[in-house]
């Protein structure tokens, strides 16, 4: 182990958790390029690897709540940075929680670890912590865990982050996109200190570097306080859409207006409720002490326009690094699929199709990765927008997470209501379902070459029933399956097919355009 000399170096070890959510997959890249060294800590290190950054750090794996793993994790490390929130988890998530951080920072004491970073939330001033939203609750409860631990502690706390895929930014962006009049929730009018996401980055990374003896919390937030229906009215105006009609109604409790939030947002309403119910109290930075330790350079913090304007162009741009669905779903399922075609763990249901494509391996797989989204899913789009309502009725994710990124995906990903478990490219894409189901559920698509050497397209839906719910689930879907996955293996290959053509009309039409540059070539 290192002694405090080696520790207290230009380069700090930095441990990050949550590397695979919204602000740990930002962080992790702004701690490497501020010259630090990255470990990460993920209970499923395989969705790391396809990061930019995956080659840059390590990544162990384990879990906050296993003490054995944290342990292991925090040998050599300077600072340990803890962004694992349980939100919308359920039932229990406060005793999770205040086990987790306990765990982490008797461990990181024992480790010798120099300094904890945590971020947390903004708590409204005067109110009784009894009366916070539940999870709002917790995560006070965490950064006082960590404030009364051996181990110095910086404990930020924002309120609304405003950045490209932020649950909170994609929450306000779809209300005022898609209701140019809305009948909205009293919390409308509640005031609150949004934050642009590139400045919580800039004090995470500032707080590797703070003074052993720092051991506080500090508020942090962006130069504007603004109630919710002016952050819509701005955002209107900085998109370029007519001026919104808001008209607050006394009628929508938090618990109601999570429900209308999941039902025009893409966010479910498990995980607008909190955000709803943070909304109820105003939250208002009562300090900026965190500038005499991280300071601000000129501009900074960003305006709230201006942090917006950046989060849409990025958007628009398709340049979204990480989103809010990039952390995995609470209470979805998670096994991996079982790969021996002799699985004895039950009943293990499979629709299995195989057709040749007339196109490369490479335009096949051009297709097979840019499923999902705005590009659909090849086969009767009513059945699959029908089967997204019923899953958001239900308090699923729905179909309108959509993808990170147009073309490319990564291990990890959301694609709708999918998990991308496994790609190999040019060869598989396995997607594991994260809808509510009575069993569990993937679906594979593999690029493979025929025995003549032509190109070979196979697509498997797999299915695990739990219970009798699940057999019967499987065998009231089973009679339209020809339509769905039979139609969408064949829209795929054609898909192919006809950008194979294309391209090569394309190729063709530009050859008869140049004569001569054809003829110089050749000579």
């Amino acid at each position: 182990m290192a002694t405090d000399g080696q520790r207290n170096t230009e380069r700090p070890h930095c441990l990050v958790t949550g590397a695979s959510g919204y602000i740990g997959g930002r962080l992790v890249p702004e701690l490497l390029e501020a010259g630090c060294r990255v470990r990460c800590l993920a209970r499923s290190p395989d969705k790391l690897r396809d990061h930019p950054w995956a080659d840059a750090a390590e990544t162990v794996g384990g879990d906050v709540t296993d003490a054995r793993s944290v342990a292991a994790a925090m040998r050599g490390i300077d600072v340990a940075y803890y962004l694992v929130h349980a939100l919308g988890s359920g039932a229990g998530f406060e005793d999770t929680d205040r086990r987790a951080a306990r765990i982490f920072a008797e461990q990181a004491h024992a480790a010798g670890v120099r300094r904890i970073v945590y971020l947390g939330g903004l708590t409204p001033r005067g109110v009784p912590e009894h009366s916070l939203s539940p999870h709002l609750r917790s995560r006070a409860e965490v950064g006082r865990i960590f404030l009364d631990g051996p181990v110095p502690a910086t404990v930020l706390r924002a309120a609304v982050v405003i950045g490209s895929g932020s649950a909170s930014f994609e929450m306000l962006r779809y209300l005022t996109e898609r209701l140019p009049v809305m009948v909205t929730p009293r919390w409308v009018q509640t005031r609150t200190q949004p934050i642009g996401v590139r400045d919580v980055l800039r004090y995470l990374v500032g707080s590797a570097t703070m003074p052993d003896g720092v051991d506080r919390a500090f508020d942090i937030g962006g130069p504007d306080v603004l109630t919710y229906r002016e952050m819509m009215c701005r955002y209107a105006a900085v998109a370029g859409l007519r001026r919104r009609l808001i008209l607050p109604v006394p009628v929508l409790t938090p618990n109601l207006s999570s429900h209308w939030v999941g039902l025009v947002t893409p966010v479910p309403a498990s995980i607008a409720r909190p955000l709803t119910e943070s909304l109820r109290h105003e939250v208002v930075c009562r300090e900026h002490d965190i500038a005499l330790y991280v300071p601000d350079p000129p501009g900074r913090p960003a305006p709230f326009d201006e942090a917006l304007a950046l989060a849409l162009r990025r958007v628009r741009e398709a340049r979204v690094a990480t989103r809010w669905s990039s952390a995995a779903v609470p209470g979805a399922p998670s096994d991996p699929l079982p790969t021996d075609p002799d699985w004895a763990g039950g009943s293990l249901y499979l629709d299995e199709r195989h057709l040749p494509v007339g196109a490369s391996r490479e335009a096949l797989w051009k297709v097979i990765e840019g499923i999902g989204g705005d590009n659909g899913w090849y086969s009767f789009p009513l059945a699959w927008a029908v089967r997204g309502w019923l899953d958001r009725f239900v308090g699923g994710v729905g179909l309108r997470r959509g993808r990170r990124d147009a073309e490319r995906l990564r291990v990890g990903d959301s694609l709708d209501f999918w998990r991308v478990e496994e790609i190999e490219p040019v060869h598989l894409l396995r997607l594991r379902a994260e809808m509510r189901l009575p069993g569990l559920a993937w679906l594979e698509m593999y690029v493979e070459t025929d025995p003549e050497g032509g190109t070979r397209y196979r697509q498997r839906a797999l299915f695990h029933p739990r219970g009798l719910a699940g057999q019967v689930y499987w065998w009231s879907v089973f009679p339209f399956h020809a339509v769905v996955f039979g139609g969408m293996a064949r829209n795929i290959a054609q898909a192919a097919a006809k950008g194979m053509s294309a391209r090569g009309s394309a190729s063709r039409t530009k050859r008869i355009r140049h004569p001569r540059r054809e003829r110089s070539v050749r000579q």
